[in-house]
């Protein structure tokens, strides 16, 4: 059971980046917290993160036969990536959207969300915790698909 967690642009950042809106975690804590729950539910992850919109559309094409389930935090190119929901689309892997802020309760531009449609779902406002809670909705899919 193999999970790819993405992250994109400027997440590198956490921890000193608007605490109030992202939290105060890092990406290196918040890949801690979800690494160790993982390891306790017998889950391996892969934990990336790219400023680089090429680079996260290569990452997902490279997942196919890989992963089971991508779980991505496509940060500001959620609202302008035709390039990452067509990689979404084209590899068919279950994608869970993160975000760590309500998108929805933030400024108009944020509320649309691009690959929205191609994922399995959504989460966010959570802060780290949406982490958390799209692991264990990984898995869950992932177990779902092997009792099928």
């Amino acid at each position: 059971m193999r999970i790819l967690f993405l992250n994109g642009p400027n997440l590198n950042l956490l921890g000193q980046r608007e605490p109030n809106v992202y939290g105060k975690f890092t990406l290196k804590e918040i890949e801690g917290q979800v690494r160790e729950r993982a390891q306790r539910r017998g889950v391996e992850i892969d934990f990336r993160q790219s400023n680089s919109e090429g680079e996260l559309v290569t990452w997902i094409q490279q997942a196919k036969g890989e992963f089971g389930v991508i779980v991505l935090n496509a940060a500001a190119y959620t609202h302008t990536s035709v390039a990452l929901r067509d990689a979404i689309s084209g590899v068919a892997i279950p994608t869970i959207e993160i975000h760590l802020s309500n998108i929805h309760a933030r400024e108009k531009f944020r509320h649309e969300s691009l690959i929205a449609p191609v994922c399995l779902g959504q989460i966010s406002g959570f802060g780290a915790d949406s982490y958390i809670l799209a692991l264990d909705a990984a898995i869950n899919v992932i177990e779902r698909t092997k009792a099928l």
